[in-house]
């Protein structure tokens, strides 16, 4: 004999009766205050449309610091002859033990014998199952925690000048890079270059500080970032801000214009495994004369 939608309402009801009576505190259970008397009325007039379907959600304690596991519940017209459609969620669960969490409650709904209520026993199998997916959760979240902590970001700025003569700028710079504890140098004369390493945010205060008010003729050429689990002061290439002149030897007419030796800056930029900057700051592949 064939069951019917209205002896399925009949037995929904019944079910949802027994669960306010298992979970009778506030918030326990989330019911649409309208939910049960649509049905009520469907079916004391079946002539009518179906009501809509049953909506509620269960909030379940797991384990012994009773975390809340929320199921939600959607139930079509013809259950218990139809699986319900639940989903368990909980703040203390990543995406993939949510999902491995609602894998194993399917299974288990899916084993039950068809045609039976068995939303107590999807409460229960929530309330004995969950704690493993909790733990596991938590244990990821305090090793990612940990790598977050422990990981820190060295940051290299190359600045180039079309020169750097002025006494009250090279004090500036020098200053500025002492008081952010940036290391790196500054090659004085034609053309400028500044290189500081160290924390990002005080790599870009040093940048801000001497670009303004008014540094014509300034770039920032490149940016390196190196990330470590240990102390950026390991990733350092400078151990100073260092005072660099190489000056050329030459007459550049009436005025010394400070030329600046590239030969020597392109060994020492080699010599603290920079030599690739070469290129970047003067768009030529440096190379040194042969001995």
């Amino acid at each position: 004999m064939a069951v019917t939608v209205q002896e399925c309402l009949e037995l929904q009801l019944l079910e949802v009766e027994m669960l306010l009576s298992m979970f009778p505190k506030k918030g326990e259970i989330n019911l649409d205050e309208d939910a049960v008397p649509s049905v009520q009325r469907y079916l004391r007039n079946t002539d009518g449309a179906l009501p809509p379907q049953l909506e509620y959600s269960i909030a379940i304690d797991v384990g012994e610091a009773k975390v809340k596991v929320e199921l939600q519940v959607r139930l079509p017209h013809m259950y218990p002859h139809v699986a319900p459609q639940l989903f368990a969620r909980s703040n203390a669960l990543h995406r993939q033990q949510q999902l491995q969490l609602n894998t194993g409650l399917a299974s288990h709904i899916s084993s039950l014998d068809s045609g039976e209520l068995c939303l107590y026993e999807a409460v229960q199998w929530v309330k004995e199952n969950s704690l493993p997916y909790l733990e596991n959760s938590k244990i990821s979240s305090e090793s990612a925690s940990k790598e977050v902590a422990v990981k820190e970001t060295l940051h290299r700025m190359w600045i180039y000048s079309h020169h750097i003569y002025r006494q009250e700028l090279r004090k500036k710079i020098f200053d500025c890079a002492k008081k952010l504890n940036l290391t790196g140098f500054c090659l004085t004369g034609k053309p400028g270059v500044i290189c500081v390493e160290g924390l990002r945010e005080n790599c870009e205060e040093f940048w801000r500080a001497i670009r303004y008010p008014n540094w014509k003729h300034i770039s920032c050429k490149h940016v390196e970032n190196v990330e470590t689990e240990g102390c950026i002061d390991n990733l350092r290439l400078f151990h100073a801000f260092e005072d660099l002149q190489f000056q050329a030897h030459g007459d550049y007419g009436l005025r010394n214009d400070y030329h600046m030796d590239l030969g020597q800056f392109l060994e020492f930029l080699k010599q603290h495994q920079s030599g690739h900057i070469f290129q970047i700051l003067f768009g030529v592949e440096g190379k040194l004369p042969d001995k």
